[in-house]
């Protein structure tokens, strides 16, 4: 992918030439669906757990294939004008990306 392209820029209502910037994606947050943390904070609590918070079972030999061979990249876009940086709405899915 080129490290400049030229493309609408929302700010300035025209069209300029924007910087490509890979963003790396944040930390997880403690507090995200499904997290017994978050349970906790709503007020789900009591005497025992019931079996809900235990450990998971043990993954079978198939399903531990590694690492995903696919990543969805976070592109932000940088107007060379206004230093105003914008998203497009989705990220990118691919193996490898490099800017060129």
């Amino acid at each position: 992918m080129p490290k400049v392209v030229k493309r609408f820029c929302p700010f300035c209502q025209k069209h300029t030439e924007h910087k490509i910037i890979i963003v790396k994606t944040g930390r997880r947050s403690s507090l995200s669906w499904g997290s017994i943390a978050r349970a906790r904070k709503r007020g789900h609590r009591g005497t025992g757990n019931l079996g809900r918070w235990g450990s998971k079972p043990a993954i079978s030999q198939w399903k531990r294939t590694g690492k995903k061979m696919v990543k969805k990249f976070d592109i932000r876009f940088e107007c060379k004008e206004c230093k105003k940086k914008h998203t497009i709405s989705e990220g990118i899915k691919v193996k490898k990306l490099e800017l060129i």
